[in-house]
């Protein structure tokens, strides 16, 4: 009898062998990819399909350069989710938009928690990973990352979501070390009149957006509002997590054309919330630790200008000021956060081969944190400054055919000084359907103020005693030295592939070292202390391969096929009493994973998506493989009207997609779900 796990049998051969089988499965797709010819879908709707590969390889992104690049000349393992992928996603958030990443790790913990990170080293707080949202970074330096919680933006009004996988600190810096989601919205322009959405469903219990969309002399804007009330998991043993989610968010954005040469945006965001979590409370006396469900309190917001100024069609700078205050109270502590940050940036075409982009930023973000018993910051309120100067030049070695990216970025940290994070990448380009690229990169994790300064307890334990982790007052940056090489072409007219392999050393990883043990004679009755402090002596490598495709077997019918593969070898240095880091830093993401997306147009503005994601087991984690379905109908009632029912983790009732030890919260477990969505503009 064979199990999910026998589904992707491990490939015991080396790194190179496992590339090429790769494009040897690719290969083989290929030959058994013919033009088919069947009836065309009505012109009326928007369809990708519609649309040739060869215009797909040619999609503009910004991520890899801070500059409109054509994604067929970028030497970087780059994914784009278009507004047409997500329409046909059945997502109702940002986080489930991703799965269809390969090489990106998604994992949800409870309804409201999920842990994402790209090519290892997943958590809570996936601090290797740098998110944003129009150049707005939603990273904490509390913990090192993003909370996914409160990055609610309407999915109707995304224009589409650049993911690089590798690092990306020459352009990024701080925490672009394994990869960079760079969420891009529409402009207001084209956004106009009103829409209206609304849904209802077994999981999402209500949700909906109010939206209108103007325009005023030389300015075109939106407002909206939206809200949803999403219900709870199951813990681990089948009771009620109390881990139910309500959030309230309005914003706006307007683009003003100030005159020939110069444009203004100017966006902002509120939000209030509450959501449910279930965590384990240390009790000192008598020692004891017990299950507890607490109520976070959510409110935040921000207000972003950015100036765009053309000298000419050889130059042009950009300038963006923001500023940022999020509150969250609980579920162990509360924590008052305000962020200001201000980028500039000069894009320059030098001479006939240099296209020479720079630029310098500044960065405050400032703490108030109220701690418990659970967990404390030490001092309770602490600010820092980041610092960041960054030069790339591209040089066209020879014109539309083989170009060369030198670049660096020099950046002060929060806690651990001075950074350098350089990067070389090759592009060839043999002709207009092939592309072969290169690269070696450097970047650094900046120390979170929780390897700084966190004191917080781990476990009661009979004596009574008490086992503690604090932070480290001397942190260092975490690195790594990536080596990637990739291949992207249109092999047919109808079948388009992308693939790539990585190799990455890592320095000076986080590790969890035990210290001497004292007795606190301060405490009534007198309490044992085993700290354990942070430290940096885990070493490693990882390697691994990213492929997918896309293949259109009819008009009317896509196929978007993917895997990807990660092995991890981590070390801890030879004075290192850690025991436990390396197993949990390997254990955090899975060997392999795969997915299927399958698109079908069918009649009188019916669609239908079906799409499959298979994940291996972590077994550090007690996570069993799993096979996640979803499915939606589609309905296009009217031009601008439209009905949508999705189902969503339909194959098992319920099931663990991520169980940390290390995590804030308790896991519970993702469930079977439906949902019904009305959508209306005019």
């Amino acid at each position: 009898m064979h199990t999910t796990n026998d589904l992707l049998p491990r490939i015991k051969t080396s790194f190179a062998a496992r590339a090429a089988f790769g494009v040897v499965l690719l290969a083989l797709v290929d030959q058994e990819a013919r033009p088919q010819s069947t009836q065309s879908p009505p012109p009326s709707q928007t369809d990708l399909t519609q649309v040739s590969l060869e215009n797909l390889m040619n999609m503009e992104v910004t991520s890899a350069s801070k500059k409109e690049q054509r994604i067929s000349d970028v030497a970087t393992a780059i994914f784009v989710i278009t507004k047409e992928d997500i329409q046909r996603s059945g997502a109702a958030n940002i986080p489930d938009l991703l799965r269809m990443v390969p090489g990106l790790d998604v994992t949800q913990m409870t309804a409201n928690t999920w842990a994402i990170s790209a090519r290892g080293f997943n958590s809570q707080f996936a601090d290797k990973l740098l998110v944003l949202i129009d150049g707005r970074a939603v990273y904490t330096p509390l913990f090192g990352g993003a909370f996914w919680d409160t990055q609610d933006v309407p999915l109707e009004d995304i224009e589409r979501i650049e993911v690089i996988r590798g690092p990306g600190g020459t352009v990024w810096g701080a925490n672009a070390v394994n990869g960079v989601i760079n969420v891009i919205t529409k402009k207001a322009a084209d956004t106009l009149g009103v829409l209206v959405t609304g849904g209802a469903g077994t999981h999402a219990k209500e949700f909906g957006t109010v939206q209108y969309g103007g325009k005023a002399k030389d300015s075109s804007y939106r407002i909206f509002t939206d809200y949803q009330n999403t219900g709870h998991f199951p813990d681990l043993n089948g009771q009620d997590a109390d881990d139910d989610w309500h959030l309230l968010h309005g914003g706006f954005r307007a683009d003003t054309d100030l005159s020939k040469k110069d444009s203004l945006t100017t966006q902002g965001d509120l939000f209030a919330g509450t959501e449910g979590a279930t965590i384990v409370h240390s009790v000192l006396f008598p020692p004891d630790n017990v299950i507890e469900q607490k109520v976070a309190g959510l409110s935040g917001g921000n207000i972003l200008g950015r100036w765009d100024h053309t000298f000419s069609s050889r130059s042009d700078t950009t300038l963006q000021i923001y500023f940022d205050r999020q509150t969250r109270s609980g579920p162990e502590f509360r924590e008052v956060r305000n962020t200001f940050d201000l980028d500039f940036e000069h894009h320059l075409a030098w001479g006939t081969r240099h296209d020479l982009i720079w630029g310098a930023g500044y960065r405050y973000s400032g703490d108030q944190t109220v701690g418990t018993i659970d967990a404390a910051f030490v001092p309770a309120d602490l600010g820092a400054s980041l610092f960041t100067l960054f030069v790339q030049d591209q040089v066209a070695l020879k014109p539309d055919r083989l170009s060369l990216s030198v670049g660096t970025k020099l950046e002060n940290s929060y806690f651990a000084g001075f950074d350098l994070q350089p990067s070389v990448r090759l592009a060839w380009t043999p002709n207009h359907r092939h592309t072969l690229w290169a690269a070696i990169s450097r970047a650094s994790q900046t120390p979170s103020r929780r390897r700084k300064s966190i004191d917080a307890t781990l476990a009661a334990l009979p004596g009574p005693a008490e086992v503690v982790l604090l932070g480290n007052p001397n942190p260092r940056s975490e690195h790594v030295i990536a080596y990637e090489l990739g291949y992207r072409a249109e092999l047919r007219r109808r079948l388009s592939v992308d693939l790539a392999a990585f190799f990455n050393t890592y320095s000076d990883l986080e590790t969890i070292e035990p210290q001497p043990s004292f007795l606190d004679t301060d405490s009534i009755p007198p309490l044992l202390v085993l700290p354990r402090m942070l430290g940096n002596k885990m070493h490693g490598t990882t390697e691994g391969l990213e492929v997918f495709a896309r293949w259109r077997v009819t008009n009317r019918w896509t196929l978007s096929p993917g895997y990807s593969f990660l092995e991890m070898h981590l070390h801890t240095a030879s004075d290192s009493q850690d025991t436990i880091s390396v197993a949990d830093a390997q254990g955090s993401n899975p060997a392999q994973e795969a997915q299927l997306r399958s698109h079908v147009e069918l009649s009188h503005g019916f669609s239908w998506d079906m799409n499959a994601y298979f994940v291996r087991r972590l077994p550090v984690q007690f996570v069993p493989s799993y096979t996640r379905f979803d499915a939606q109908l589609r309905w296009q009632f009217a031009e601008r009207a439209e009905l949508s029912l999705v189902g969503q983790n339909l194959l098992q009732d319920h099931h663990v997609e991520f169980n940390d030890a290390l995590a804030v919260v308790n896991s519970s477990q993702v469930k079977r779900s439906a949902y019904a969505k009305l959508s209306w503009r005019f």
